[in-house]
């Protein structure tokens, strides 16, 4: 007993091997269960080896035959790793392993089987990118062609008002001689009739002024006086005993260098077209998406936006919210630590701007269960909006949250 726990002693870190799974099988596939109360397993699998790994028990099997790993599955759940191996060739197998002893074989099998996950999941992740470059380039010419059909729906809109105007006038040009014909006639008809009647006298006639009633009539002259005004160049209505005037100013500076920063690389992005490279034209390009529920084609927007001008708050403010949606709960918490940054000083002016970051951190931390840092952001965003009904009662929950752990 004494050597054996200097051996376990020696060797801490050696794995617990799994030996009491339980395997089935028909003339096509193989189910193993592989009895495991976590929920972080490492899977290794390929057509002829078999691991799952949730320190410190290792299950490990050398397939009897070879199977198709690409139609095979693994599902972790109810307490245990459940294979579905789906088998290359249709017959019964005498055990799920094979028997050998040689422990070269088992490295040489093992190391190859690694060699092949390793270069599948590489593949996979290749695929995987290449496909989200190929839903970006769609959903940016799928808005591309949005943007097209709307604005050949607003030419023809403008044709069909443009040749409208053109019928009115010509009609107009044809009726003017015979209505200015009748206008003419109605004219000298009415000074016809004025000729001819007779003017009654005055009642009474008016005479001249004499000079000394011209005198008398005349208005005294005003007293003179000044007249003194104020001006204030101030561009905020706060209080001047509470006034932050450098931080207004520092505010104001701010936004202005924001609508005429751009990004140097712009030039490289030859592709786009003069809208495609206004920052603006893509936000609202993203708000349509967001509204319809296409958070994808939002955030790709945003993006694009971000990477032409860096210096617009709202942007990364908006694409935050996307990140929610599509619960990239750290990138939603960088883009809003990002629009609040970029909205300093924080002033009456930029108030509500700041409002919406701030909830939108708050809630990512909250689903990240970082309670006190999502309570923080919801306390900052009720001193911006203190009557919000909706923030006093999800500030009240997280609060609660706090007191039952």
């Amino acid at each position: 007993m004494k050597e054996q726990q200097e051996t376990i002693q020696e060797r801490p870190n050696m794995p617990v091997r799994v030996d009491n799974y339980t395997w089935t099988q028909t003339e096509s596939t193989v189910n193993v269960r592989v009895p495991c109360e976590s929920r972080k397993v490492d899977i290794v699998s390929t057509d002829e080896y078999l691991r799952a790994h949730f320190p410190p028990f290792l299950f490990e099997a050398f397939l009897f035959e070879a199977v198709d790993d690409s139609k095979s599955t693994a599902k972790i759940g109810d307490g245990a790793v459940v294979f579905t191996l789906q088998k290359r060739t249709r017959r019964l197998w005498e055990r799920l392993t094979v028997q050998t002893k040689s422990k070269e074989t088992m490295k040489e099998i093992r190391e190859r089987a690694l060699q092949q996950f390793q270069q599948k999941v590489c593949a996979e992740s290749r695929q995987k990118e290449e496909k989200q470059q190929e839903d970006k380039r769609f959903t940016l010419q799928t808005m591309i062609q949005l943007e097209k059909k709307e604005k050949d729906k607003i030419q023809k809109k403008k044709d069909a008002e443009r040749e409208q105007t053109s019928a009115e006038l010509e009609a107009w040009q044809q009726r003017r001689p015979a209505a200015a014909e009748e206008l003419l006639q109605s004219f000298n008809g009415l000074l016809h009739t004025r000729a001819e009647a007779p003017r009654k006298p005055l009642p009474c006639p008016i005479k001249p002024d004499t000079e000394e009633e011209k005198v008398i009539k005349q208005p005294p002259k005003r007293a003179g006086g000044n007249i003194y005004f104020t001006f204030t160049p101030r561009a905020f209505p706060t209080a001047l005993r509470e006034s932050r005037m450098d931080e207004e100013e520092e505010w104001l500076r701010k936004q202005a260098e924001a609508r005429g920063a751009a990004d140097a690389d712009i030039q490289e992005l030859t592709d786009l077209t003069e809208e495609e490279r206004n920052p603006d034209w893509l936000k609202d390009r993203g708000d349509k998406c967001f509204r319809v529920g296409d958070y994808m084609g939002a955030l790709n927007a945003y993006s694009l936006a971000i990477k032409i001008n860096e210096k617009i708050p709202a942007l990364f403010s908006n694409r935050s919210a996307c990140h929610l949606k599509l619960k990239n709960l750290y990138e939603a918490v960088n883009d809003a630590s990002q629009a609040l940054e970029l909205l300093t000083p924080a002033v009456a002016a930029n108030a509500t701007a700041r409002l919406r970051p701030t909830v939108r951190r708050g809630t990512a931390f909250c689903l990240l269960h970082l309670y006190e840092q999502g309570l923080r952001d919801y306390e900052a965003a009720l001193k911006i909006d203190p009557h919000n009904q909706d923030l006093q009662a999800d500030t009240q929950s997280i609060r609660d949250i706090l007191q039952t752990e």
